[in-house]
C-alpha cells in the first residue's frame, strides 16, 4: 500500500479535515479548491493549473467578477425564498446557512467585500426590506414572484366583481321597494275614491207610489263585479281585434288560421328564450378546447401579439392557460386580453356565452354588417335548432 493510498490513516485523517467548511481566504474560486492553510493556498497559487485559470481571468476579469456576483444574489435570495420569505431575520443568519453548502459561490469572489456591502446593494435595488439596529442588520424578503403576484391580481378582481354584484343588488332592492311604494300609493288613492262611493245616503220617499227595494249584501261586491265585467269587456275587445287582425294576416298568405294561438305560442316561447338567456349569459366566457387569439399588446415584444393558440386550462373563470399553436409555448392570459375566433363556414364552434352556452354548432354563414353568425347546434337536446344571429364574442372556433 502506497504512502497516500486510499485507505492509508494520512489519506483517511485528509478527508475528515477537508470534511467541513474552511477559512474563506483560503478558497480559489477559479479553480474551486480549499485549502486548510496558508501554505497549501500558497503553493496552490504557485501551480500550473491555477496560472491557466488566471491567464483566463485576466482576459476578462470584469464579466467573470460579474457572473460569480450574480450567481451568489441568485442563490442567497433563492434560500431567503425557500426559507424566510415572510419573515424578518438577521443577515448573518442567512448567511450562516447559505454557506452550510461547501460547493457554494464564495463571497471573495463577488463584487463585493463584505456582507453589509451586499446588504446594502439588496436594499438599494429593492429586493429585500433592509433595516440596520444595535443587533446588526436585519432584512425581509420582498416577494416579486409573477405567481403571487398573479394571485393577488385575481383576489382583487374577484373583491371587485362581489362589490359590483353588491351594488347591481342594492339597486334593483330600491327599484322593487319604489315600485311598491307607487302601487301602495296608487292603492290608497282607489281605497279613498270607493270609500267617497260607498258613503250611505239618506232615503227619500219620493212624491209617486212607487215602492222602495232594498238588496242585502256587499255593494263592494258589485263594484267589483262591474271592474271585473267591464274590464272583461275591454279584454274581450282586444281579443278580438287581435283575432281579426291574425285572420287578415293568414288570408293575405293564403293560410286558414283559427284564432290568435300561434301568437300566444310565439310570446311563452320567445319569454322562455329571454329566461334562458337571463340565466346562462355570464361576465365570463372561457372554456377548454377552443382556439382563441391573443390581444395583449404587452406581449408583443415577445411575439404573441394578434397569434391563435387553444384553451388547455381555465383558472378563476377568468384566466386561461393557452398552448400557442406555432410554438406550442404556454401562457396565462386574462379573459380581457384574449379574442374569439370565427373558423370557416362549415366550421365546428362552440357557443361560449348566452343561452345555449356550453353547446357544439356547426357554423352556416355569417354576417359582417351586424357582427353576427348564423349556426346549428349539434347534439344534446337542442340538436338540429339554428341560431339564425348569434354575436360573434358568443362563439369560437374548436380546436380539432
Amino acid at each position: 500500500m502506497g504512502k497516500n493510498d486510499f485507505l492509508t490513516p494520512k489519506a483517511i485523517a485528509n478527508r475528515i479535515k477537508a470534511k467541513g467548511l474552511q477559512k474563506l481566504r483560503w478558497y480559489c474560486q477559479m479553480c474551486q479548491k480549499q485549502c486548510r492553510d496558508e501554505n497549501g493556498f500558497k503553493c496552490h497559487c504557485m501551480s500550473e493549473s491555477h496560472q491557466r485559470q488566471m491567464e483566463i481571468f485576466g482576459q476578462n476579469p470584469n464579466r467573470i467578477v460579474g457572473g460569480y456576483s450574480e450567481e451568489f444574489e441568485s442563490q442567497f435570495l433563492e434560500h431567503m425564498k425557500r426559507s424566510h420569505r415572510f419573515s424578518r431575520i438577521a443577515a448573518t443568519v442567512v448567511y450562516n446557512e447559505y454557506i452550510a453548502d461547501r460547493h457554494h459561490v464564495h463571497m471573495n469572489s463577488t463584487e463585493w467585500a463584505t456582507l453589509t456591502e451586499f446588504v446594502k446593494y439588496l436594499g438599494k435595488t429593492g429586493k429585500c426590506k433592509v433595516e440596520e439596529t444595535p443587533k446588526g442588520w436585519f432584512i425581509t424578503y420582498i416577494d416579486r414572484d409573477s405567481e403571487t403576484l398573479f394571485k393577488e391580481k385575481m383576489k382583487n378582481k374577484r373583491i371587485r366583481a362581489d362589490l359590483a354584484d353588491e351594488e347591481k343588488q342594492e339597486r334593483e332592492i330600491k327599484k322593487q321597494r319604489e315600485r311598491a311604494e307607487q302601487l301602495t300609493g296608487s292603492e290608497n288613492i282607489d281605497g279613498t275614491e270607493q270609500q267617497l262611493e260607498l258613503q250611505p245616503k239618506p232615503l227619500e220617499k219620493s212624491e209617486t207610489d212607487q215602492k222602495i227595494k232594498l238588496t242585502l249584501g256587499s255593494t263592494s261586491k258589485a263594484v267589483v263585479k262591474e271592474r271585473a265585467e267591464s274590464s272583461k269587456f275591454v279584454f274581450d275587445e282586444i281579443d278580438n281585434e287581435k283575432r281579426e287582425k291574425g285572420n287578415k294576416d293568414s288570408e293575405k298568405a293564403g293560410k286558414n288560421v283559427k284564432g290568435g294561438g300561434k301568437s300566444v305560442l310565439d310570446e311563452l316561447m320567445r319569454e322562455e328564450e329571454q329566461a334562458k338567456e337571463r340565466s346562462n349569459r355570464k361576465d365570463y366566457w372561457l372554456c377548454e378546447g377552443v382556439i382563441v387569439k391573443v390581444m395583449s399588446k404587452a406581449l408583443a415584444d415577445r411575439g404573441y401579439y394578434k397569434k391563435k393558440g387553444v384553451i388547455r386550462k381555465v383558472i378563476d373563470k377568468y384566466v386561461g392557460e393557452i398552448e400557442m399553436l406555432e410554438n406550442k409555448h404556454v401562457l396565462r392570459v386574462d379573459q380581457e386580453e384574449l379574442e374569439t375566433v370565427i373558423p370557416q363556414i362549415g366550421g365546428l364552434v362552440r357557443i361560449v356565452n348566452g343561452a345555449y352556452r356550453g353547446s357544439k354548432a356547426r357554423l352556416l354563414a355569417i354576417d359582417t354588417d351586424n357582427f353576427c353568425a348564423k349556426v346549428q347546434i349539434e347534439r344534446g337536446i337542442y340538436d338540429g335548432k339554428i341560431l339564425k344571429a348569434i354575436d360573434y364574442e358568443d362563439i369560437s372556433k374548436l380546436a380539432q
